[in-house]
């Protein structure tokens, strides 16, 4: 009824004014007329109303024509089973039990040195020698008194094997022979420390003392060993790991420096706890047949301390959290054949992460279709048309 009282108003408007021919704004107010100034402010206005109202009709009809343009796009994803292996990551450094720096066991000139650097060796290889100050001569002289007292004992022995001579003489030679025994023991082992042997097969890295100079027993180091065949690498592992990160667990090991990358194992998991620091020590193997990588060089582990094999796994980006602080998803449901479905809410129990995903324990089954993109933007219910590429 309101539009039709416009259209008549307007109508009568018009016919009042006749076949009169319409002025303009600006002629109208230079006319200075009070009266022509009311009607053409009254003959806009009634213009402005029509406008209005058509454009209002205009604004129903376009929304009923495009109900189907507003359901959001969404694309989704279907949860799936799968293998999830979680990795610790931490560093650790190269070390080896075969680099060492040998000292002398004996005070004097270093004599001799019969290695270089870079020579292999083989364990109780001679690679140097000591000035033993005499110790040889007087080594020499205790043989011959002992290869004395050798045939001495014998003879005596023998004597008194048939019954001749007395018990005192036999006892007395078989003493003198035993001490000078432990004699020419004791002097060999004192020369023996003179010579400077390979504790262990390995290569001569450095050779630190020169032949000529002075040496003191357990200090001057002369030279250094090493072994590459048997490296490992050391590394300090959080303590709520320590029921996960066992001996066995496998390992992949990066040095950036060689842009290696290894795989390998867990060889011993410390049962120790530092009260300092929270940690136990973990030594893993390091196979190095072609001797590139060296001792103290700095690693890269990825230690698998957990493996589901039945996972399901989803974007960390699509989950939320509600005020009590439980974490959700959105999922689509009663999807038709025009791949439009309902927005339904889950909530989730997560496990642990890895990277952009994430294990969801409880909540999603497989096969159930998440809204990946488009989750922020969707609420409980809505319909939403699903465009997946």
């Amino acid at each position: 009824m309101k539009q039709i009282y416009l259209l008549v108003t307007i109508s009568l408007i018009l016919i009042s004014c006749g076949g009169e021919k319409k002025q303009t704004v600006e002629e109208v107010i230079a006319s200075s007329n009070p009266e022509q100034i009311r009607a053409k402010r009254t003959d806009l206005v009634a213009q402005q109303q029509v406008l209005h109202e058509e454009i209002k009709q205009l604004d129903e009809a376009l929304s009923e024509v495009e109900t189907e343009q507003k359901v959001p796009l969404i694309t989704t994803l279907k949860a799936k089973e799968e293998v999830f292996s979680h990795v610790l990551e931490i560093q650790g450094n190269v070390t080896t039990k075969n680099l060492l720096v040998i000292t002398p066991e004996f005070n004097g000139i270093l004599t001799d040195v019969y290695v270089k650097e870079g020579q292999r060796v083989s364990k109780g290889q001679t690679l140097g020698k000591i000035d033993d100050g005499g110790l040889s001569q007087q080594l020499s002289q205790l043989q011959i008194q002992s290869d004395l007292a050798k045939t001495t004992f014998e003879r005596q022995k023998r004597l008194w094997d048939q019954n001749i001579g007395s018990e005192i003489q036999y006892l007395q030679a078989k003493s003198s022979y035993e001490a000078q025994n432990q004699a020419v023991a004791q002097l060999q082992q004192q020369v023996g420390k003179t010579v400077i042997r390979a504790p262990f097969t390995g290569t001569i890295d450095d050779v630190i003392t020169e032949k000529g100079s002075v040496v003191a027993a357990g200090q001057t180091p002369l030279m250094q060993i090493v072994n590459l065949d048997k490296m490992y690498i050391e590394t300090d592992v959080p303590e709520s790991y320590v029921s996960d990160v066992v001996k066995g667990k496998d390992v992949e090991v990066l040095f950036p420096v060689l842009g290696k990358t290894i795989e390998t194992k867990i060889r011993q998991a410390g049962d120790v706890i530092n009260p300092a620091n929270r940690t136990f020590k973990v030594e893993i193997d390091v196979p190095n047949k072609d001797k590139s990588i060296k001792p103290n060089l700095t690693a890269r582990l990825k230690i698998n301390d957990y493996t589901n094999e039945k996972a399901i796994l989803v974007p960390q980006s699509i989950i939320s959290e509600n005020a009590e602080g439980e974490q959700y998803v959105y999922v689509v449901k009663e999807k038709n054949d025009n791949d439009e479905g309902v927005v339904s809410k889950v909530i989730i129990k997560t496990g642990k992460t890895q990277g952009d995903v994430i294990e969801v324990l409880e909540g999603i089954p497989s096969g159930a279709e998440l809204i990946l993109e488009g989750a922020r933007s969707v609420k409980d219910g809505q319909t939403v048309k699903v465009i997946n590429y």
